[in-house]
């Protein structure tokens, strides 16, 4: 438990909550998918908003700089626009 602990809080510290948001929205969302296709339009969008976000650019100057990052973004306000992109299934039962 330990171990787990420590990873955790490396994770927690050192990456962009709106990228850990999204990434696991992706993980648990498109595993489902209809079609591989869906889930490879939706990634290449996450791709390009976070590739292209502030805290991207705050990751490379952290690094560059030997520095803990403070990545900007917050899930509550700063998901992209197309989140969420999912439509809620009904269950018949």
């Amino acid at each position: 438990m330990p171990k787990a602990r420590a990873l955790a809080k490396e994770i927690a510290e050192n990456t962009s909550a709106v990228a850990v948001a999204l990434t696991r929205q992706l993980m648990w969302r498109m595993a489902g998918a209809d079609h591989p296709m869906e889930a490879h339009k939706i990634d290449s969008k996450a791709i390009y908003y976070l590739g292209a976000s502030a805290d991207a650019a705050e990751g490379v100057q952290s690094f560059l700089e030997k520095r803990p990052p403070r990545f900007p973004l917050k899930v509550s306000s700063d998901m992209p626009s197309f989140y969420p992109w999912w439509a809620e299934r009904r269950f018949k039962g």
